[in-house]
């Protein structure tokens, strides 16, 4: 799987709670192309913190990242103060409106909530323009299509035809419509396709937009997948607390207590 992340690519990654592939963490880091541009739908977390601590990482494009409960996102925090990295501030609205401009095939998508933030004003891709079906002054903030290389994500299911049931996180499928590969890991592969049940049809991701599935146990922890198994929050914040350092983050990242307990 890890074969389709190249050096400079753009990568669409989910917010915690909706499907994180840590286990595709490992492999990316192990394969080592780098110059990365991360795009948390819309706000990244702990797989984000370990791709930058791993200096795979130029660009962050977000809305926030941390580690929830257990606190910062130490890695994160430290290459934004020492310049290592470029982030992209943006809000949760902005960063969607990106990806649906793209999976509609458009230039761009306008939107308001965003004249005269501070987050606007350091956007120098974002346009403001006037409303054209305005009478008079009317300005409107205009969104870029936001089009990655490659989405990465887990779900609960697959089946052998390469549908993936997604359930109610649509931010998966926006994130596979737009991208031009998606990855996905998952708890388990199913032999019947999941677009023949109405029960699941409707939350399926179809197979066309699909590149390539892989079996991967507990393949979110230690976050948890929805309908399978909860966050791991001691994990998480044994993590925040050995990777206040290099050495501390190096030495956590080479420890076996990364896999999941079976």
């Amino acid at each position: 799987m890890a074969k389709h992340i190249e050096p400079g690519m753009r990568i669409a990654l989910p917010v915690d709670y909706a499907g994180v592939s840590m286990a595709m963490t490992k492999p990316i880091i192990e394969r080592g192309a780098g110059d990365l541009h991360l795009i948390c739908v819309p706000t990244g977390g702990l797989q984000v913190d370990q791709l930058v601590g791993a200096g795979l990482v130029r660009t962050v494009e977000t809305s926030a990242v941390s580690l929830g409960e257990a606190g910062g996102a130490p890695r994160f925090n430290e290459a934004v103060r020492a310049g290592a990295i470029r982030v992209m501030d943006a809000t949760c609205p902005a960063i969607h409106a990106g990806l649906m401009a793209a999976q509609k095939g458009s230039p761009f998508v306008p939107m308001r909530g965003l004249i005269g933030t501070d987050v606007l004003r350091y956007r120098s891709d974002w346009r403001v323009i006037d409303n054209p079906f305005a009478e008079s002054g009317d300005p409107i903030v205009l969104i870029p299509a936001i089009r990655p290389d490659i989405a990465v994500f887990h779900a609960p299911v697959a089946d052998r035809f390469g549908n993936v049931w997604i359930g109610r996180r649509r931010e998966l499928a926006a994130m596979a419509y737009a991208s031009a590969k998606t990855v996905v890991t998952v708890e388990r592969i199913v032999e019947e396709s999941l677009l023949l049940s109405e029960t699941t049809a409707a939350g399926t991701l179809p197979a066309i937009y699909v590149t390539a599935v892989a079996h991967a146990p507990k393949g979110a922890w230690p976050y948890g997948l929805w309908g399978e198994y909860p966050t791991d929050t001691a994990e998480l914040l044994r993590y925040a607390g050995a990777a206040r350092t290099a050495d501390g983050f190096a030495d956590y990242m080479r420890a076996d207590a990364m896999e999941p307990a079976q």
